[in-house]
């Protein structure tokens, strides 16, 4: 019999799968115009900081390394990224985003803005900052647990 914070647990994980499965279908309808998807994005949005690994993009991310590199390898043709060379690891090629994924992303950034500004004014702000700390603190725990 599991404790009622096991079964409030479970009822946020299935919250956080439902809700990625909206921010997915939101992201596909932004990013569509300029030619990706939200898998591509995020990727993307991860090498505006600078160069990267396929690797670390997935570490960071929380993603699958295989989907990852599925992404690249079609940014790669797409003209969205170069290969750089690493010199931690001459095996695995940074990452860096061409001009044409800059102006992508530009031309995302009004469309992102706005998206977010409308649904969370449906949201308190309060409600938003909890949130944000919960799932923070849940990836923290994640990061920390050793499956069998």
């Amino acid at each position: 019999m599991r404790s009622h914070r096991a079964e409030t647990f479970t009822r946020v994980i299935d919250a956080v799968f439902a809700c990625n499965g909206g921010f997915l279908a939101a992201g596909d309808a932004l990013t569509a115009p300029v030619g990706l998807t939200a898998a591509q994005w995020q990727v993307l949005g991860f090498l505006e900081d600078g160069p990267a690994t396929a690797a670390d993009v997935s570490r960071r991310r929380g993603l699958r390394r295989q989907s990852v590199q599925e992404t690249v390898n079609r940014l790669l043709r797409n003209g969205m990224l170069d290969r750089l060379p690493n010199p931690a690891d001459a095996r695995a090629p940074l990452l860096s985003l061409t001009r044409r994924a800059k102006d992508a992303l530009r031309a995302l950034g009004a469309a992102q803005a706005q998206w977010a500004e409308d649904v969370a004014a449906e949201v308190p702000q309060e409600d938003l900052e909890t949130t944000l700390r919960t799932l923070r603190r849940l990836r923290e725990v994640l990061a920390q647990q050793r499956l069998p």
